[in-house]
């Protein structure tokens, strides 16, 4: 393999430039190598060169030679001297951010990485001043058609008093060739470069007194706590009343009023309780009521008791006449007896909790004195959004998920949205780029008028009064224009594909043209085949970098360069108001109409590599926000879920901010579905997972991760313990923990750079755990920083107030180039990412398994359940799509039980309960084997004649009865403190046998299949049928697609059918009947079929339009069970009618 070192250029469509960046030109460095430099919270640049760090360590080659090289051009020259005049930093970084949106870059392994300069994403033009490619004048250089600079705001940028227009390429040049502006000959102002004055607080450097104290999450402040209660030290006087305002009258102290600190008030206002807002938390847990958990807790104590003399008493009198009917029926109750166990165990601790986003408000975003300006304080957020293909992933349900997400009600400034296209496709970045360019519209409306839901799709489809608690009169008029524009959005979306198809139709034929052309010039024969290539075109004219619809080398699925693209930049730290102009469609003056920055990512993909599917998707997720925003807390949702609640992040946030919130590794939302019929025929809504399963781990060590709506701690995702770790276990758990934990510390300790000479072996090896980026080990600690709560009375343990209220780092193209190699195939080679750093390789449920590495570690998770839902999304509602939905969770669930992730093999750092609920996880689908044979064993009692036990005596019919009864209780007693229905408890126990006879069955032959013989099957459709139209919202609901999925359920059902007819039919003729036998038969085969209701209504179709294939099978299944029986059991001739009926 060769050295990935890569070179850096910037191309537009008529020629190639270098990077010049604004870092650069402020240096005085005559290497021609990029210098990668972060900006820290305080304004200081670091310096991070490899020059320049220890982290390069004995590591191998293919590592150590890693750079992102400038080649020296004729506007980049390594020169010994510094330029004539030094740029100015506020244009440079103007410029730089400007040129860094109009760019798209692609690179990856062994190859270049290139920034091309596009003139346009899309068909129209983009008037927002932060969206990629935005209109604006051209620069007044003659022969130079580039944009003028121009900064976030859509401000002109003019480096000269005269105003001349200049771009930022012609403005590197005058300063390169004199320093004189091009329009007054007058020199340009030599420019003193100082250190920014923000009224912020400068990133402190950790605290590092011994080895145990090198944590990451021991970050002390350096600003000591006012005293509180009972503490017996002297009282800070002047520091109270530099905090509080408080002056001394006569023998009092007067107050000032809530956010009068520059009101310049005479400070009248009532007094209030000394540091109560410090008091005041963030988030409650509220327990159920004793009322309910106690007989709850009761009931299934008495259960399980009654459960286990019943097995005894079965075991104590077998059925002697048909002991393999008795040895089935009781190896399959114990196993349900087990399995029910498993499932009720972590139920017993239901808890729920509520937030107090007032609170959040008061201590993030209200003026104070380490805020003097009420700045928000709050944490950036980086959303993760994943999609793969655009045919099975609509473009438009994903457009409208990134609009849902970027008129979420966040700090604009510390919101951050990135799409992961693992496709590659051009239709999902034009897409993309669409929405970029209605978010401008859409966005001031929601905020304008406070809209929920934000999805622009859900909105108007909402029935009902639209002007309900709407006060502003200009409502009606705005949503009109709003709808309007949407539809014509929706146009354009859903044309894209068409478009792209004409556009590159029509430059391929140009293409050819020109091939053909130079193939008559140079003599060659006309009648060869022409050897061009037929690609896939951008809007500007350009190759598309990514998949092309025709596919080819280096542009095909699986085979592209990694791609980023700032669809929306950096928004600027201060609010940009709007105006009354038509322009912006609405009204927006005194309108915030800044908008988040939105990131196009599509990975590096190239064959003989293993990508990871979605788990992979998300790591380089993870490190490209690592590199262009860090936020300390990530988000990520599926394509088709959107923010259904604005305010779900922060509501996520009063537990990451509260005492504690720094031990806590994700904050997980219910999954809430919309489309799916009234009756919710197959448990999509799945309310008895999410409302009983999920609020009971929460009251143990947290709820299970479930892929989507879930909003992690970043440094949690690298693979660290939590802060302030207790040792548990026993039998030499200590000393093993112990061990880690000091482990863990030479890591941190590595990580901020502040490590001693026994550290270094340690040190050298922070590359092979996180790869050989410099830039992404140093934002680690940054992250964990930014993402700990504020110090107060009752934290102690965390950042300082007003650290956060500065202006966001800017973003140069080094900095992206940087990101671009991070996403690249090779990155991840001899590295732990997903081994033990972000989302965990190796399960089709990589979900699951993410969580459960963090529990394992001692993280504790929070199941948050919002008034309004935070998230919803869309389910399949099709009978063949729901089973295979649920063989793929099946399946992961069987590859858990088979690796070193099942929890039998977890640390001591995970809770009893805990442990019992993730070993469920990994035994839940063998169930189906005990439950397909149990399905069956009505069925043969009834062509048998036999029974599981001797006869129907009353001790049998009494356990039973007590079993029935009990489980009866504990579902109404769940349905009372979880919320759901009894029709949503009975769906569940119908699909339970459903999915138990079909998918979960299927996925324990796989799983065995591939530990034991290494073959890796799959169940696909075989056969589909459409529904009858578009105008019926569930008509997906009646479409019939056959699958052998279906097979084992449709044998269950008609066995018992026949095997009903064969018992009536058996004891009505017999001449000693056992009516006894028969009706214990028919009430299991009923009870069978009750469950199976729903699969065989799905079955018939829409109005009994039933396919031939289900008729095919039936008829086939029902005559080899007829001539089974009939050879096995042949009919009596002395059979008569008679019999007198007998019930003990």
């Amino acid at each position: 393999m060769g050295s990935p070192a890569s070179s850096f250029s910037i191309s537009n469509a008529r020629s190639f430039r270098n990077l010049a960046s604004p870092r650069m030109l402020r240096s005085n460095t005559s290497s021609p190598a990029s210098s990668a430099a972060r900006r820290t919270s305080s304004g200081r640049y670091v310096t991070l060169s490899r020059d320049d760090t220890d982290l390069a360590g004995e590591v191998s080659s293919e590592f150590r030679h890693y750079t992102v090289h400038i080649p020296p051009t004729p506007d980049n020259q390594p020169m010994s001297a510094t330029p004539t005049i030094m740029m100015d930093p506020a244009i440079a970084v103007k410029a730089e951010q400007q040129f860094v949106s109009n760019t798209i870059f692609t690179g990856g392994f062994n190859s270049m990485t290139r920034g091309h300069v596009i003139d346009k994403m899309i068909e129209g033009d983009a008037s927002h001043p932060q969206m990629a490619c935005a209109r604006g004048l051209t620069c007044s250089m003659e022969g130079c058609d580039a944009k003028a600079m121009r900064d976030e705001r859509g401000e002109d940028v003019t480096p000269c008093e005269c105003a001349f227009k200049i771009c930022r390429d012609c403005y590197i040049d005058a300063l390169n060739n004199g320093g004189k502006c091009p329009g007054c000959k007058e020199q340009y102002k030599v420019v003193e470069v100082d250190e920014p004055a923000e009224d912020v607080l400068p990133l402190p450097l950790p605290m590092r007194d011994s080895k145990m104290d090198r944590r990451l999450s021991r970050l002390k402040s350096t600003k000591p706590p006012l005293l509180m209660g009972n503490q017996t030290s002297e009282f800070d006087h002047a520091r109270w009343l530099y905090e509080t305002k408080g002056t001394y009258g006569y023998g009092n102290a007067l107050w000032p009023k809530d956010n009068a600190y520059f009101d310049g008030g005479s400070g009248n206002g009532a007094p209030q309780t000394f540091n109560e807002k410090a008091r005041r938390p963030l988030s409650r847990k509220v327990q159920a009521s004793a009322a309910i958990l106690s007989p709850y807790r009761l009931l299934v104590v008495i259960r399980l008791a009654v459960l286990g003399l019943f097995l005894a008493w079965r075991i104590r009198n077998p059925n002697k006449d048909a002991m393999w009917l008795w040895g089935m029926s009781v190896v399959c109750e114990i196993w349900f007896a087990f399995s029910w166990v498993l499932d009720q165990l972590p139920k017993l601790f239901p808890v729920n909790r509520v937030t107090d986003l007032n609170v959040l408000k008061d201590k993030f975003e209200t003026p104070s004195p380490e805020n003097p300006r009420g700045r928000s304080d709050l944490p950036g957020m980086d959303v993760f959004v994943s999609t793969a293909d655009p045919e099975k992933e609509p473009p438009l349900v994903t457009a409208n998920t990134i609009l849902s997400i970027l008129a979420a009600d966040y700090p604009v400034e510390k919101l951050n949205c990135y799409l992961s296209d693992d496709g590659g496709a051009l239709l999902t970045f034009e897409a993309l780029a669409e929405a970029a360019s209605f978010a401008r519209y859409w966005v001031p409306f929601c905020r304008k008028h406070k809209i929920e839901p934000r999805n622009p799709e859900s909105y108007f489809l909402l029935k009902g009064d639209p002007t309900k608690n709407k006060m502003r009169p200009d409502f009606v008029k705005d949503r009109r224009r709003i709808k309007r524009e949407y539809d014509e959005f929706k146009v354009r979306i859903n044309g894209l594909p068409d478009a792209i198809r004409r556009r590159s139709d029509a430059y391929n034929a140009h293409e050819e043209i020109r091939a053909k052309r130079a193939q008559i010039e140079s003599g060659g024969d006309p009648g060869e085949t022409l050897n061009y290539a037929k690609a896939t075109w951008m809007a500007d004219g350009t190759h598309w970098p990514g998949t092309w619809t025709v596919s080819n080398k280096e542009h095909g699925r699986g085979d592209h360069a990694g791609i980023i693209q700032v669809m929306l930049a950096p928004p600027s730290s201060e609010p940009l108001m709007g105006s009354a102009d038509e322009e912006n469609l609405i009204d927006t003056t005194e309108l915030d109409i800044r908008l988040p920055m939105l990131v196009y990512v599509s990975r590096e993909k190239r064959p003989g590599y293993d990508h990871n599917k979605k788990a992979g998707a998300m790591n380089a997720l993870v490190r490209t926000s690592a590199i262009m925003s860090n936020g300390p807390f990530i988000l990520n949702l599926d394509c088709d879920h959107y923010v259904y609640n604005s305010l779900a992040m922060r509501e996520a946030m009063c537990f990451m901010m509260d005492r504690g919130g720094d031990r806590i590794c994700y904050v997980q939302f219910p999954q809430r579905f919309e489309g799916i019929d009234p009756n919710d025929r197959y448990a999509n809504h799945n309310t008895v997972f999410f409302d009983v399963n999920m609020r009971a781990l929460d009251g143990i060590q947290g709820p299970v991760y479930v892929g989507t709506g879930c909003v992690f701690r970043r440094v949690a995702l690298y693979g660290f313990d939590p802060p302030r770790q207790k040792s548990r276990g026993c039998c030499g758990g200590r000393g093993k923990v112990k061990d880690e934990n000091m482990k863990h510390d030479t890591e941190v300790a590595a990580v901020h750079g502040n490590s001693s000479d026994e550290d270094d072996a340690e040190i050298q090896l922070l590359p092979k755990r996180y790869g050989n980026s410099v830039t992404f080990a140093a934002s680690i600690p940054v992250a964990e920083f930014q993402g700990l709560p504020l110090v107060d009375q009752v934290v102690k343990f965390g950042r300082p107030a007003g650290a956060l209220t500065g202006p966001r780092e800017p973003l140069d193209a080094g900095t992206v180039a940087e990101a671009i190699n991070v996403i690249s195939c090779w990155y991840e080679d001899k590295t732990e990412w997903g081994q033990r750093v972000g989302w965990i390789y190796g399960s089709v449920t990589e979900d699951v398994v993410t969580g459960f590495r963090m529990h394992n570690r001692g993280w504790r998770s929070i199941y948050c359940v919002t008034k309004r839902d935070a998230f919803r999304g869309s389910a399949p509602i099709n009978l063949t799509d729901r089973l295979h939905q649920v063989l793929r969770w099946a399946t992961g669930s069987v590859e858990i039980f088979f690796s070193r992730n099942n929890a039998l093999f977890a640390s001591s750092q995970l809770k009893l309960l805990q442990r019992i609920a993730y070993l469920n996880v990994g035994i839940y689908p063998f169930t189906s084997i005990f439950l397909l044979v149990y399905c069956f064993l009505p069925a043969l009692s009834l062509f048998t004649g036999q029974f599981i036990v001797q006869t129907l005596n009353v001790t049998f019919l009494v356990y039973l009865l007590t079993i029935t009864i009990t489980l009866c209780l504990l579902a109404v007693l769940e349905i009372k403190w979880s919320g759901i229905t009894l029709e949503e408890w009975w769906r569940n126990e119908q699909f339970w046998v459903i999915g138990g006879t079909s998918a979960h069955l299927a996925a324990v032959l796989q799983g065995l299949l591939k530990v034991i013989a290494g073959v890796d099957i799959s169940f696909t459709l075989t056969s589909k049928s459409g529904g009858e139209g578009e105008e019926d919202e569930y008509a997906d609901l009646y479409v019939v697609k056959w699958t052998a999925l279906m097979i084992p359920p449709i044998t269950i059902m008609m066995t018992n059918l026949i095997a009903i007819a064969v018992g009536v039919s058996r004891t009505i003729y017999s001449q000693i009947p056992q009516w006894s036998k028969l009706l214990g038969g028919v009430f299991f085969s009923f009870w069978v079929l009750c469950h199976l209701y729903p699969f065989a209504k799905g079955l018939m179709g829409r109005r009994g339009r039933t396919p031939t294939i289900v008729f095919v099978w039936s008829g086939l299944l029902a005559i080899i069970i007829s001539l089974l029986w009939v050879s096995i059991s042949p009919p009596s001739p002395n059979s008569t009618i008679g019999g007198n009926f007998q019930f003990p």
